[in-house]
Protein backbone atom coordinates (compact mmCIF):
# COMPACT_ATOMS: atom_id res chain seq x y z
CA UNK A 1 0.00 0.00 0.00
CA UNK A 2 1.41 3.41 -0.93
CA UNK A 3 1.71 6.28 1.53
CA UNK A 4 -1.06 8.11 -0.27
CA UNK A 5 -3.40 5.14 0.02
CA UNK A 6 -2.42 4.76 3.67
CA UNK A 7 -3.31 8.41 4.30
CA UNK A 8 -6.67 7.87 2.69
CA UNK A 9 -7.60 5.20 5.20
CA UNK A 10 -10.34 2.82 4.14
CA UNK A 11 -11.54 5.02 1.30
CA UNK A 12 -10.85 4.03 -2.30
CA UNK A 13 -9.02 7.06 -3.59
CA UNK A 14 -7.74 6.95 -7.18
CA UNK A 15 -4.04 7.77 -7.46
CA UNK A 16 -3.38 11.39 -8.35
CA UNK A 17 -6.85 12.70 -7.46
CA UNK A 18 -6.02 14.03 -3.99
CA UNK A 19 -5.16 17.71 -4.08
CA UNK A 20 -4.20 19.36 -0.81
CA UNK A 21 -4.00 23.10 -0.27
CA UNK A 22 -0.71 24.79 0.62
CA UNK A 23 -1.88 25.03 4.24
CA UNK A 24 -2.19 21.25 4.45
CA UNK A 25 0.95 20.45 2.44
CA UNK A 26 3.18 22.17 4.98
CA UNK A 27 1.93 19.98 7.83
CA UNK A 28 4.53 17.55 9.08
CA UNK A 29 1.99 14.87 10.03
CA UNK A 30 0.78 14.71 6.43
CA UNK A 31 4.28 14.24 4.99
CA UNK A 32 4.58 11.14 2.83
CA UNK A 33 7.76 9.52 4.14
CA UNK A 34 8.36 5.92 5.21
CA UNK A 35 9.45 5.06 8.74
CA UNK A 36 12.91 4.13 7.50
CA UNK A 37 13.31 7.48 5.77
CA UNK A 38 12.28 9.33 8.92
CA UNK A 39 14.75 7.33 11.02
CA UNK A 40 17.58 8.09 8.60
CA UNK A 41 16.71 11.80 8.39
CA UNK A 42 16.87 12.16 12.19
CA UNK A 43 19.96 10.00 12.77
CA UNK A 44 22.10 11.47 9.98
CA UNK A 45 22.74 14.91 11.57
CA UNK A 46 23.69 13.20 14.85
CA UNK A 47 26.51 11.27 13.23
CA UNK A 48 27.97 14.19 11.26
CA UNK A 49 30.19 16.64 13.14
CA UNK A 50 32.29 18.94 10.99
CA UNK A 51 35.03 21.47 11.82
CA UNK A 52 32.51 24.19 12.77
CA UNK A 53 31.09 21.94 15.47
CA UNK A 54 34.48 21.28 17.07
CA UNK A 55 35.53 24.93 16.83
CA UNK A 56 32.33 25.91 18.62
CA UNK A 57 32.97 23.29 21.32
CA UNK A 58 36.54 24.58 21.77
CA UNK A 59 35.44 28.22 22.14
CA UNK A 60 32.69 27.34 24.62
CA UNK A 61 35.08 25.15 26.62
CA UNK A 62 37.56 28.02 26.83
CA UNK A 63 34.87 30.37 28.17
CA UNK A 64 33.87 27.75 30.75
CA UNK A 65 37.48 27.27 31.90
CA UNK A 66 37.92 31.03 32.29
CA UNK A 67 34.68 31.20 34.28
CA UNK A 68 35.86 28.41 36.56
CA UNK A 69 39.09 30.33 37.12
CA UNK A 70 37.07 33.43 38.04
CA UNK A 71 34.95 31.38 40.44
CA UNK A 72 38.06 29.93 42.04
CA UNK A 73 39.51 33.44 42.31
CA UNK A 74 36.36 34.61 44.10
CA UNK A 75 36.40 31.62 46.47
CA UNK A 76 40.06 32.29 47.35
CA UNK A 77 39.85 36.07 47.82
CA UNK A 78 36.25 36.29 49.01
CA UNK A 79 32.97 37.74 47.79
CA UNK A 80 34.51 41.22 47.89
CA UNK A 81 35.97 40.55 44.45
CA UNK A 82 32.41 40.73 43.10
CA UNK A 83 30.65 44.04 42.67
CA UNK A 84 28.01 43.32 45.31
CA UNK A 85 28.05 45.66 48.30
CA UNK A 86 25.82 47.29 50.85
CA UNK A 87 22.96 47.88 49.97
CA UNK A 88 23.25 46.01 46.63
CA UNK A 89 23.99 42.60 48.14
CA UNK A 90 22.41 40.81 45.14
CA UNK A 91 23.90 41.51 41.73
CA UNK A 92 24.30 39.79 38.37
CA UNK A 93 24.43 36.40 40.06
CA UNK A 94 20.83 36.55 41.31
CA UNK A 95 19.57 38.33 38.18
CA UNK A 96 21.02 35.54 36.04
CA UNK A 97 19.68 32.91 38.43
CA UNK A 98 16.15 34.28 37.95
CA UNK A 99 16.70 34.39 34.19
CA UNK A 100 17.74 30.70 33.99
CA UNK A 101 14.83 29.56 36.13
CA UNK A 102 12.55 31.50 33.80
CA UNK A 103 14.07 29.94 30.67
CA UNK A 104 13.39 26.48 32.08
CA UNK A 105 9.62 27.00 32.09
CA UNK A 106 9.12 26.70 28.34
CA UNK A 107 9.87 22.97 28.36
CA UNK A 108 7.01 22.24 30.71
CA UNK A 109 4.74 24.64 28.86
CA UNK A 110 5.38 23.00 25.48
CA UNK A 111 5.61 19.39 26.52
CA UNK A 112 3.31 18.87 29.50
CA UNK A 113 0.56 21.44 28.94
CA UNK A 114 0.24 20.84 25.20
CA UNK A 115 0.42 17.07 25.71
CA UNK A 116 -2.59 17.30 28.02
CA UNK A 117 -4.47 19.36 25.44
CA UNK A 118 -3.35 16.94 22.66
CA UNK A 119 -1.90 19.64 20.43
CA UNK A 120 -0.27 17.66 17.63
CA UNK A 121 1.98 20.47 16.38
CA UNK A 122 4.09 20.14 19.54
CA UNK A 123 5.41 16.67 18.61
CA UNK A 124 8.71 17.53 16.83
CA UNK A 125 9.74 20.23 19.33
CA UNK A 126 9.01 18.59 22.68
CA UNK A 127 12.45 17.07 23.14
CA UNK A 128 14.24 20.31 22.41
CA UNK A 129 12.01 22.06 24.93
CA UNK A 130 12.51 19.42 27.62
CA UNK A 131 16.30 19.47 27.13
CA UNK A 132 16.27 23.25 27.46
CA UNK A 133 14.44 22.92 30.77
CA UNK A 134 16.95 20.44 32.18
CA UNK A 135 20.07 22.37 31.12
CA UNK A 136 18.68 25.76 32.19
CA UNK A 137 17.92 24.32 35.63
CA UNK A 138 21.46 22.94 35.86
CA UNK A 139 22.81 26.43 35.24
CA UNK A 140 20.35 27.97 37.71
CA UNK A 141 21.34 25.37 40.31
CA UNK A 142 24.93 26.63 40.25
CA UNK A 143 24.03 30.08 41.54
CA UNK A 144 23.03 29.15 45.11
CA UNK A 145 26.51 27.57 45.38
CA UNK A 146 28.21 30.53 43.69
CA UNK A 147 26.44 33.06 45.91
CA UNK A 148 27.13 30.97 49.00
CA UNK A 149 30.71 32.22 49.02
CA UNK A 150 32.11 29.49 51.24
CA UNK A 151 30.95 26.81 48.85
CA UNK A 152 32.72 24.04 50.77
CA UNK A 153 30.07 24.51 53.49
CA UNK A 154 27.20 23.68 51.13
CA UNK A 155 26.28 20.56 53.10
CA UNK A 156 24.99 22.78 55.89
CA UNK A 157 21.96 23.37 53.67
CA UNK A 158 21.09 19.66 53.74
CA UNK A 159 18.70 18.55 56.51
CA UNK A 160 20.59 15.57 57.86
CA UNK A 161 21.18 14.50 61.52
CA UNK A 162 24.55 15.67 62.81
CA UNK A 163 26.39 15.82 66.12
CA UNK A 164 26.49 19.64 66.04
CA UNK A 165 22.67 19.80 66.22
CA UNK A 166 22.76 22.27 63.34
CA UNK A 167 19.80 22.38 60.99
CA UNK A 168 19.18 24.49 57.88
CA UNK A 169 17.33 27.74 58.27
CA UNK A 170 14.05 26.89 56.58
CA UNK A 171 13.14 30.58 56.53
CA UNK A 172 16.09 31.31 54.26
CA UNK A 173 15.37 31.95 50.55
CA UNK A 174 18.58 30.03 49.82
CA UNK A 175 16.94 26.92 51.25
CA UNK A 176 13.74 27.51 49.28
CA UNK A 177 15.67 27.88 46.03
CA UNK A 178 17.66 24.71 46.57
CA UNK A 179 14.56 22.61 47.30
CA UNK A 180 12.57 24.13 44.42
CA UNK A 181 15.30 23.79 41.80
CA UNK A 182 16.29 20.23 42.64
CA UNK A 183 12.65 19.08 42.81
CA UNK A 184 11.98 20.59 39.39
CA UNK A 185 15.27 19.29 37.98
CA UNK A 186 14.62 15.71 39.08
CA UNK A 187 11.06 15.78 37.76
CA UNK A 188 11.93 17.35 34.40
CA UNK A 189 14.93 15.02 33.89
CA UNK A 190 12.77 11.93 34.46
CA UNK A 191 10.13 13.37 32.14
CA UNK A 192 12.78 13.94 29.45
CA UNK A 193 14.26 10.47 29.86
CA UNK A 194 10.94 8.62 29.70
CA UNK A 195 10.13 10.11 26.31
CA UNK A 196 13.66 9.26 25.13
CA UNK A 197 13.45 5.50 25.67
CA UNK A 198 11.75 4.47 22.37
CA UNK A 199 14.13 6.63 20.33
CA UNK A 200 17.11 5.23 22.23
CA UNK A 201 15.98 1.79 21.09
CA UNK A 202 15.62 3.05 17.51
CA UNK A 203 19.14 4.54 17.61
CA UNK A 204 20.44 1.32 19.16
CA UNK A 205 19.17 -0.67 16.20
CA UNK A 206 20.88 1.67 13.72
CA UNK A 207 24.30 2.22 15.31
CA UNK A 208 27.55 0.45 16.13
CA UNK A 209 30.52 0.90 18.44
CA UNK A 210 30.29 3.13 21.51
CA UNK A 211 26.99 4.57 20.37
CA UNK A 212 25.44 1.12 20.27
CA UNK A 213 26.63 0.39 23.83
CA UNK A 214 25.33 3.74 25.07
CA UNK A 215 21.95 3.44 23.39
CA UNK A 216 21.53 -0.18 24.47
CA UNK A 217 22.06 0.88 28.08
CA UNK A 218 19.72 3.87 27.88
CA UNK A 219 16.99 1.96 26.02
CA UNK A 220 16.51 -0.34 29.05
CA UNK A 221 15.74 -3.32 26.82
CA UNK A 222 12.87 -1.58 25.02
CA UNK A 223 11.25 -3.80 22.35
CA UNK A 224 8.11 -1.82 21.56
CA UNK A 225 5.56 -4.31 22.86
CA UNK A 226 1.99 -3.27 23.50
CA UNK A 227 2.54 -3.48 27.25
CA UNK A 228 5.61 -1.22 27.07
CA UNK A 229 3.76 1.41 25.04
CA UNK A 230 0.84 1.34 27.47
CA UNK A 231 3.13 1.88 30.46
CA UNK A 232 5.06 4.65 28.69
CA UNK A 233 1.93 6.61 27.80
CA UNK A 234 0.56 6.17 31.28
CA UNK A 235 3.80 7.39 32.88
CA UNK A 236 4.02 10.41 30.55
CA UNK A 237 0.42 11.37 31.27
CA UNK A 238 1.04 11.16 35.01
CA UNK A 239 4.21 13.25 34.75
CA UNK A 240 2.42 15.80 32.56
CA UNK A 241 -0.11 16.41 35.32
CA UNK A 242 2.38 16.36 38.21
CA UNK A 243 5.01 18.61 36.63
CA UNK A 244 2.61 21.54 36.03
CA UNK A 245 2.10 22.48 39.73
CA UNK A 246 5.86 22.05 40.23
CA UNK A 247 6.48 24.40 37.31
CA UNK A 248 4.10 26.99 38.84
CA UNK A 249 5.54 26.66 42.34
CA UNK A 250 9.22 26.97 41.38
CA UNK A 251 9.03 30.47 39.95
CA UNK A 252 6.54 31.49 42.62
CA UNK A 253 9.18 30.57 45.21
CA UNK A 254 11.78 32.57 43.30
CA UNK A 255 9.36 35.53 43.28
CA UNK A 256 8.79 35.18 47.02
CA UNK A 257 12.55 35.51 47.56
CA UNK A 258 11.89 39.15 46.73
CA UNK A 259 8.29 39.68 47.83
CA UNK A 260 8.74 38.62 51.48
CA UNK A 261 11.22 41.44 52.04
CA UNK A 262 10.29 45.03 52.91
CA UNK A 263 12.42 46.38 50.08
CA UNK A 264 10.52 49.04 48.08
CA UNK A 265 9.00 47.72 44.83
CA UNK A 266 9.63 44.11 45.92
CA UNK A 267 7.03 43.82 48.66
CA UNK A 268 4.20 43.00 46.25
CA UNK A 269 1.56 40.29 46.02
CA UNK A 270 1.67 40.36 42.23
CA UNK A 271 5.25 39.14 42.01
CA UNK A 272 4.44 35.41 41.77
CA UNK A 273 2.13 35.57 38.69
CA UNK A 274 4.29 38.34 37.21
CA UNK A 275 7.41 36.18 37.46
CA UNK A 276 5.62 33.13 36.06
CA UNK A 277 4.33 35.05 33.05
CA UNK A 278 7.76 36.56 32.46
CA UNK A 279 9.30 33.08 32.71
CA UNK A 280 6.92 31.68 30.12
CA UNK A 281 7.56 34.66 27.84
CA UNK A 282 11.35 34.40 27.98
CA UNK A 283 11.31 30.59 27.89
CA UNK A 284 9.15 30.35 24.78
CA UNK A 285 11.25 33.00 23.06
CA UNK A 286 14.45 31.10 23.94
CA UNK A 287 12.94 27.88 22.61
CA UNK A 288 12.05 29.54 19.31
CA UNK A 289 15.61 30.90 19.05
CA UNK A 290 17.10 27.46 19.67
CA UNK A 291 14.78 25.73 17.19
CA UNK A 292 15.68 28.15 14.40
CA UNK A 293 19.41 27.64 15.02
CA UNK A 294 19.15 23.84 15.36
CA UNK A 295 16.94 23.63 12.28
CA UNK A 296 19.63 25.32 10.19
CA UNK A 297 22.73 23.74 11.73
CA UNK A 298 21.38 20.17 11.74
CA UNK A 299 19.39 20.44 8.52
CA UNK A 300 16.08 19.53 10.13
CA UNK A 301 13.91 21.67 7.85
CA UNK A 302 11.79 18.62 7.08
CA UNK A 303 10.68 18.32 10.71
CA UNK A 304 10.74 21.91 11.99
CA UNK A 305 8.35 23.61 9.62
CA UNK A 306 6.44 26.84 9.20
CA UNK A 307 3.45 25.36 11.04
CA UNK A 308 5.58 24.91 14.18
CA UNK A 309 7.09 28.39 14.06
CA UNK A 310 3.64 29.85 13.43
CA UNK A 311 2.13 28.13 16.47
CA UNK A 312 5.13 28.88 18.68
CA UNK A 313 5.13 32.51 17.58
CA UNK A 314 1.48 32.80 18.61
CA UNK A 315 2.32 31.45 22.06
CA UNK A 316 5.19 33.93 22.40
CA UNK A 317 2.86 36.77 21.42
CA UNK A 318 0.18 35.75 23.93
CA UNK A 319 2.77 35.35 26.70
CA UNK A 320 4.12 38.80 25.81
CA UNK A 321 0.67 40.33 26.16
CA UNK A 322 0.36 38.66 29.57
CA UNK A 323 3.73 40.05 30.64
CA UNK A 324 2.72 43.57 29.54
CA UNK A 325 -0.49 43.33 31.58
CA UNK A 326 1.22 42.18 34.78
CA UNK A 327 4.01 44.74 34.42
CA UNK A 328 1.50 47.56 33.97
CA UNK A 329 -0.67 46.29 36.87
CA UNK A 330 2.33 46.39 39.20
CA UNK A 331 3.67 49.71 37.91
CA UNK A 332 0.39 51.63 38.10
CA UNK A 333 -0.16 50.63 41.73
CA UNK A 334 3.36 51.76 42.65
CA UNK A 335 2.88 55.02 40.76
CA UNK A 336 -0.37 55.93 42.50
CA UNK A 337 0.95 54.74 45.88
CA UNK A 338 3.37 57.69 45.70
CA UNK A 339 5.72 56.26 48.31
CA UNK A 340 8.77 58.59 48.46
CA UNK A 341 11.40 55.85 48.01
CA UNK A 342 9.37 54.10 45.32
CA UNK A 343 8.94 57.43 43.55
CA UNK A 344 12.70 57.91 43.61
CA UNK A 345 13.27 54.40 42.22
CA UNK A 346 10.76 54.94 39.42
CA UNK A 347 12.39 58.24 38.53
CA UNK A 348 15.81 56.55 38.39
CA UNK A 349 14.41 53.95 36.01
CA UNK A 350 12.32 56.09 33.71
CA UNK A 351 14.37 59.29 33.52
CA UNK A 352 17.50 58.78 35.62
CA UNK A 353 20.74 56.86 35.27
CA UNK A 354 18.89 53.56 34.71
CA UNK A 355 16.75 54.98 31.91
CA UNK A 356 18.76 53.34 29.06
CA UNK A 357 18.19 49.91 30.60
CA UNK A 358 14.52 50.65 31.25
CA UNK A 359 13.77 51.76 27.70
CA UNK A 360 15.79 48.85 26.30
CA UNK A 361 13.62 46.53 28.40
CA UNK A 362 10.35 48.05 27.24
CA UNK A 363 11.36 48.25 23.57
CA UNK A 364 12.76 44.72 23.47
CA UNK A 365 9.73 43.21 25.20
CA UNK A 366 6.90 45.12 23.53
CA UNK A 367 8.11 45.54 19.94
CA UNK A 368 8.20 41.76 19.18
CA UNK A 369 4.61 41.37 20.44
CA UNK A 370 3.46 43.84 17.79
CA UNK A 371 5.36 42.22 14.92
CA UNK A 372 4.56 38.62 15.91
CA UNK A 373 0.89 39.39 15.28
CA UNK A 374 1.72 38.98 11.57
CA UNK A 375 1.96 35.45 10.19
CA UNK A 376 4.70 36.36 7.70
CA UNK A 377 6.94 37.36 10.61
CA UNK A 378 6.12 34.26 12.67
CA UNK A 379 6.81 31.85 9.82
CA UNK A 380 10.03 33.52 8.65
CA UNK A 381 12.91 31.88 10.60
CA UNK A 382 15.19 34.92 10.28
CA UNK A 383 12.63 37.38 11.57
CA UNK A 384 11.54 34.99 14.32
CA UNK A 385 15.18 34.51 15.38
CA UNK A 386 15.75 38.26 15.56
CA UNK A 387 12.65 39.06 17.58
CA UNK A 388 13.01 36.16 20.02
CA UNK A 389 16.66 37.10 20.69
CA UNK A 390 15.46 40.65 21.31
CA UNK A 391 12.88 39.37 23.80
CA UNK A 392 15.50 37.62 25.91
CA UNK A 393 17.73 40.68 25.85
CA UNK A 394 14.75 42.59 27.22
CA UNK A 395 13.88 39.93 29.80
CA UNK A 396 17.45 39.71 31.07
CA UNK A 397 17.52 43.49 31.35
CA UNK A 398 14.25 43.31 33.30
CA UNK A 399 15.82 40.89 35.79
CA UNK A 400 18.82 43.19 36.24
CA UNK A 401 16.54 46.16 36.89
CA UNK A 402 14.46 44.22 39.41
CA UNK A 403 17.48 42.96 41.34
CA UNK A 404 20.10 45.67 40.98
CA UNK A 405 18.05 48.75 40.19
CA UNK A 406 15.64 48.38 43.08
CA UNK A 407 18.34 47.65 45.69
CA UNK A 408 20.17 50.94 45.23
CA UNK A 409 17.50 52.77 47.22
CA UNK A 410 15.82 51.84 50.53
CA UNK A 411 14.13 53.51 53.49
CA UNK A 412 17.50 54.66 54.91
CA UNK A 413 18.86 57.46 52.67
CA UNK A 414 22.32 57.29 54.26
CA UNK A 415 22.49 53.64 53.08
CA UNK A 416 21.87 54.36 49.40
CA UNK A 417 24.51 53.13 46.99
CA UNK A 418 25.39 52.06 43.47
CA UNK A 419 26.52 48.83 41.82
CA UNK A 420 29.01 47.99 39.11
CA UNK A 421 29.74 44.39 38.11
CA UNK A 422 33.35 43.22 38.12
CA UNK A 423 35.20 40.95 35.71
CA UNK A 424 34.66 38.11 38.17
CA UNK A 425 30.86 38.33 37.97
CA UNK A 426 30.82 38.82 34.20
CA UNK A 427 33.14 35.83 33.70
CA UNK A 428 31.04 33.54 35.90
CA UNK A 429 27.80 34.62 34.21
CA UNK A 430 29.39 34.04 30.77
CA UNK A 431 30.49 30.59 31.99
CA UNK A 432 26.88 29.55 32.63
CA UNK A 433 25.72 30.77 29.22
CA UNK A 434 28.57 28.88 27.55
CA UNK A 435 27.81 25.81 29.68
CA UNK A 436 24.17 25.83 28.62
CA UNK A 437 25.04 26.09 24.92
CA UNK A 438 27.73 23.41 25.19
CA UNK A 439 25.44 20.94 26.95
CA UNK A 440 22.71 21.59 24.40
CA UNK A 441 24.83 21.05 21.29
CA UNK A 442 26.41 17.90 22.76
CA UNK A 443 22.93 16.62 23.60
CA UNK A 444 21.75 17.26 20.04
CA UNK A 445 24.61 15.14 18.67
CA UNK A 446 24.19 12.23 21.08
CA UNK A 447 20.42 11.64 21.15
CA UNK A 448 17.77 12.06 18.42
CA UNK A 449 16.77 15.71 18.63
CA UNK A 450 13.39 15.07 17.03
CA UNK A 451 11.16 12.54 18.88
CA UNK A 452 10.67 10.06 16.05
CA UNK A 453 8.12 7.91 17.82
CA UNK A 454 5.89 10.91 18.53
CA UNK A 455 5.91 11.95 14.88
CA UNK A 456 5.04 8.43 13.73
CA UNK A 457 2.29 8.21 16.32
CA UNK A 458 0.90 11.57 15.18
CA UNK A 459 0.79 10.42 11.55
CA UNK A 460 -1.39 7.47 12.56
CA UNK A 461 -4.02 9.87 13.84
CA UNK A 462 -4.41 11.62 10.49
CA UNK A 463 -6.23 10.35 7.44
CA UNK A 464 -7.92 11.86 4.39
CA UNK A 465 -11.69 11.67 4.27
CA UNK A 466 -14.12 12.78 1.63
CA UNK A 467 -16.46 15.63 2.52
CA UNK A 468 -18.56 16.47 -0.50
CA UNK A 469 -16.15 16.86 -3.41
CA UNK A 470 -13.12 17.57 -1.27
CA UNK A 471 -10.57 15.39 0.50
CA UNK A 472 -9.72 16.90 3.89
CA UNK A 473 -7.39 15.70 6.68
CA UNK A 474 -9.11 14.53 9.84
CA UNK A 475 -7.69 13.42 13.19
CA UNK A 476 -8.86 10.36 15.10
CA UNK A 477 -8.37 9.56 18.77
CA UNK A 478 -5.88 6.81 19.61
CA UNK A 479 -6.07 5.25 23.07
Amino acid sequence: MSDREHMAGDSDVPEGQIELSEEYRERLLLAQRTDAEINAAVLRPMMETGPKFWITVAILSAIILWGLYAWGYMIYWGMGTAGINNPVYWGLFIATFVFWVGISHAGTMISAVLRIFKADWRRPITRGAEAMTAFALLMAGLYPFIHLGRVWKFYWMLPYPNNRFMWPNFQSPLMWDMVAIFTYLIGSSLYLYLALIPDMAMARDHSVGWRYKLYRTLALGWRGTEGEWHKLHRALNIFSVIIIPVFLSVHSIVAWDFAITLQPRWHSTIFAPYFIMGAVYSGLAALATILVIVRKSMRLEEFLRREHFDALGKLVMVAGLGWIYFWFAGFIVEWYGNDPVTRELIHDEVAGKLAPLFWLQMTANILPVIFLAFRKIRTNPKWLLGFTLLINVGMYTERVLIVVGNMQRNYLPFDWGTYKPTWVEISIVAMTFAGFILLYILFSRIVPYVPVWEIKEGRLRYSLRRIGRLWVPTAAEID
